[in-house]
């Protein structure tokens, strides 16, 4: 009976401490309670970041001008919520992690997402409203915003919860009532996203290059516990994890890895050559990730240097050397 006491005595005192820990008045900083954590803000890199920006340094130190590219919609057609129903499964801002990644590539952009700052300021300038410092009323001149040369569209496209898992679940302990009983619990599953790209002359509304491509991820649950009688009180004690890859980070790394391959068409290198880099990707695969087929959407390769990929590591270790390393319409 000593022990049931000291026990129940242990659970109020960590009651108590658990109601000293709120307050219901501010301190003299006007704050009930300091946040907490206080991590510091870090790069948020993918497997591809450093190529997309040893590209950029590439391209700079071979003076290889990239065409204007705008970046276009970038959608979640996916449909899927997330578990606890608070919202959208996947992210909703591919298009932002498109124009990140063509940034650290170097690749020169326009902005066509969200031009309503723009469209206001034109407004206001074309009622008179507008005035620089400069030049006191701002003017409105014909040709003053470069267009784009191709845009990119498409879309998330996949979001499949459970492709494949396994668990094993474990019980032991005597016989003996009294004697203690263990558990252990082990959990693994996997899903996986998918993304779906085109790029479009802005001009002539040509499909010049489309990328399909997927990406795993893991998620793992671990527990044990152990559960006993002591004298007339019963324990019962267990912990355990769980922890699942970043799905936000799965997007951002499939579509930098799309815009990795996009960006050395546009600048016509192949960027196993110009970089030195470990593409996860790579080593024999062999199915379609996506290109156009030239000989029945653009001519012949007299008429058209549209890129024609012809497996999933084009542009990497397994590149098609009888193909040219460009678009059609390349800018130099």
């Amino acid at each position: 009976m000593t022990k049931m006491r000291a026990l129940l005595a242990s659970m109020a005192s960590a009651l108590v401490l658990a109601g000293c820990a709120t307050t219901s008045h501010p301190g003299s900083d006007g704050l009930y309670a300091a946040p907490t954590g206080g991590a510091p803000v870090t790069p948020n890199p993918t497997p591809y970041s450093e190529a997309l920006v040893c590209l950029a340094h590439h391209a700079q130190a071979h003076n290889l001008a990239s065409p204007r590219i705008a970046v276009g919609r970038l959608a979640d057609y996916t449909g899927r919520a997330s578990q606890d129903g608070a919202g959208a499964a996947v992210t909703q801002g591919a298009s932002l992690m498109a124009m990140s990644a063509f940034a650290k590539a170097g690749v020169n952009l326009v902005e066509r997402f969200d031009t309503s700052v723009s469209e206001l300021e034109l407004r206001y300038a074309n009622n008179r409203l507008i005035r620089d410092d400069q030049t006191g009323q701002r003017q409105i001149n014909a040709g003053s915003i470069p267009g784009s040369n191709f845009h990119l569209v498409g879309g998330i496209t996949e979001l499949n919860y459970n492709i494949r898992s396994n668990g094993i679940d474990a019980l032991g302990g005597d016989r003996v009532d009294g004697d203690p009983t263990g558990v252990f619990s082990r959990r693994l599953w996997v899903m996986n996203i998918g993304l779906d790209l085109r790029l479009v002359d802005t001009v002539t509304l040509e499909v010049v290059d489309v990328i399909s491509y997927q990406k795993q991820i893991i998620g793992r649950e671990l527990s044990a516990g152990v559960f006993t009688f002591w004298d007339d009180a019963v324990v019962d004690i267990s912990g355990g994890g769980s922890s699942l890859e970043p799905v936000q980070l799965a997007v951002r790394s499939v579509v930098e890895r799309a815009v990795l391959e996009i960006s050395a068409q546009l600048y016509g290198v192949n960027p196993s050559q110009a970089c030195q880099f470990d593409d996860p990707i790579g080593g024999g695969a062999s199915n379609i990730t996506g290109g156009v087929n030239v000989a029945t959407a653009y001519g012949s390769r007299e008429t058209s240097n549209v890129q024609a990929r012809q497996n999933i590591d084009r542009g990497h270790e397994q590149r098609d050397d009888t193909l040219r390393g460009y678009l059609r319409g390349r800018y130099d």
